[in-house]
């Protein structure tokens, strides 16, 4: 999990990328309670100890912040995602796995949803909203090819379609999110999530 310094704890010298790794920390745990425009350098420099000076010693901007952000998100999320189903001897069990990841990342991360809502309602095509676009080819990827496997394995039918079950996969996991955010109780996504799958998983199944 990131970690943040508080802006009680000393300032040491941290090496550069140590530093931005604490930054993009703040910054996403800042984002859990504001809107990513609301939050500002000073915010940020206060949250881990710094200047406002030091901070822009590590990233110039604050859109380069929130790119930093997002670029972890992605990475983190992805490599959480794939090693989760790789825990499951079946591509169904699999896209539980896939699915309660999901739901723990976002729990242990509640500012990361936020900060990608925010960036999908700009109109501009900005390297941050690239790098969402990125993380959701990925993640649909990983989710046509567990999909696949299900129906060459017997567990779906031929003719599911796999493009269409992965939008719906991932449309549900973002209403679980909203509907959480909505009601100020993230944790409660661990509650819903088992339910709202059983119901995604009587959709693609095959029957006999």
């Amino acid at each position: 999990m990131l970690k943040v310094t508080s802006a009680q704890t000393p300032v040491t010298r941290l090496p550069t990328e140590a530093r931005q790794a604490e930054i993009v920390a703040a910054a996403l745990r800042l984002a859990q309670d504001c809107s990513p425009a609301a939050i500002t350098t000073t915010d940020l420099a206060k949250a881990v100890g710094l200047s406002q000076g030091a901070l822009f010693k590590h990233f110039p901007t604050k859109d380069a912040v929130w790119l930093a952000a997002m670029t972890w998100v992605a990475q983190h999320l992805l490599r959480t995602l794939n090693e989760a189903a790789l825990q499951a001897s079946t591509p169904l069990e699999a896209l539980r796995c896939v699915f309660d990841a999901h739901v723990d990342f976002v729990v242990t991360h509640p500012g990361v949803p936020r900060v990608i809502f925010h960036e999908l309602q700009q109109a501009e095509d900005s390297p941050l909203k690239q790098q969402v676009r990125g993380l959701m080819q990925g993640y649909r990827q990983l989710l046509v090819r567990l999909l696949k496997a299900a129906v060459q394995r017997g567990d779906a039918p031929a003719d599911l379609d796999e493009s269409a079950a992965s939008i719906l996969f991932l449309g549900i996991v973002q209403g679980l999110v909203m509907q959480s955010m909505l009601s100020g109780q993230i944790s409660g996504m661990r509650t819903e999530a088992p339910r709202v799958f059983q119901l995604y998983l009587c959709g693609i199944r095959k029957t006999p």
